[in-house]
């Protein structure tokens, strides 16, 4: 899908530069990748000590041997 964005020019330079991209297409992809990875992330992190754990649960019972 092509799309045309106002984006600031000095931004997608900076990003270029420190992400060592080719293009400013590879560097905005980059970043929505990098964007949409940390948000899933925070809806994982969100989750800690909502879990409730059987205090019985041994997890090294469950561990094969190779």
């Amino acid at each position: 899908m092509s799309t045309n964005l106002a984006i600031d020019d000095r931004l997608i330079v900076e990003a270029q530069k420190i992400g060592g991209h080719r293009s400013k297409k590879e560097t905005v992809t980059r970043a929505l990748t990098e964007y949409i990875q940390h948000h899933k992330q925070q809806k994982i992190l969100g989750l800690f000590n909502k879990v409730d754990w059987d205090p019985k649960y041994d997890p090294k019972a469950h561990r094969e041997r190779s």
